[in-house]
């Protein structure tokens, strides 16, 4: 009688390769990268890539009426903080190097959000809000809150120029507050608002370590004044 084989004839004789048996784990996780770092870089890239598309769709809604302009606002902003936060940071701005050599990588055709990311705002900021706006009453409760806010916050933007404050990090969120709170007291345009709006843009195209020449240090300073002036009139 013959013996039982205790496992099964292998075809053609094949003998296993031991020494590729052993350099191969079939059980080990494919990685695509091979460190924290890199994975931690190309979750941010993933991440920016996705903020950029999701702007141009924001846009494209927006411009179609098919979402309200509060929720525009609201996500606009908060794309726009995600991507200028990811952007900041030195590794990923290193691999990012740009918003158009990133569109050219990707082969990404968003005009819309290049244009939004540009000016650092959403549109409501750029152009008084279409909603009904408080009346400016000074003796008012909520109207004279807002006016004194808007007061304070072109106050404080003056008061960081003369501290010599003139990086764009230091800067910017100080003018985006002023836009902003003048457009919760009114909708009128008034002499000089554009310039608010122009200086936003010319900060937010900066880099972050830059800073303002003092031509400009001056320059800006008498616009905010002028624009200060300007509000003020649409209230008397």
């Amino acid at each position: 009688m013959m013996s039982r084989q205790a496992y099964a004839p292998t075809p053609h004789s094949y003998v296993p390769n031991t020494t590729l048996s052993a350099t191969i784990n079939l059980d080990e996780e494919l990685k695509l990268t091979e460190t924290r770092a890199e994975r931690d870089l190309q979750e941010s890239l993933s991440e920016i890539f996705s903020i950029i598309v999701t702007i141009d769709e924001l846009e494209k809604a927006f411009l179609k009426d098919a979402i309200p302009e509060s929720d525009y606002t609201e996500i606009c902003e908060r794309s726009l903080k995600q991507y200028k936060s990811l952007v900041a940071d030195e590794t990923v701005s290193k691999a990012f190097v740009g918003l158009e050599e990133f569109k050219a990588q990707w082969d990404l055709d968003v005009p819309r959000a290049t244009e939004r990311i540009r000016v650092g705002m959403p549109s409501t900021t750029i152009t008084a809000s279409s909603a009904p706006a408080p009346t400016p009453a000074a003796g008012s409760g909520v109207g004279g809150a807002l006016i004194l806010e808007a007061t304070q916050d072109f106050i404080t933007f003056l008061d960081a120029l003369k501290l010599g404050l003139l990086t764009k990090d230091q800067l910017h969120p100080l003018l985006s507050d002023v836009i902003q709170s003048v457009n919760k007291v009114t909708d009128r345009d008034f002499e000089n608002r554009g310039k608010i709006v122009q200086w936003l843009i010319t900060l937010n195209n900066m880099k972050v370590e830059e800073e303002l020449s003092k031509q400009q240090a001056w320059e800006l300073e008498r616009d905010i004044n002028s624009a200060y002036q300007g509000f003020k009139s649409t209230l008397s």
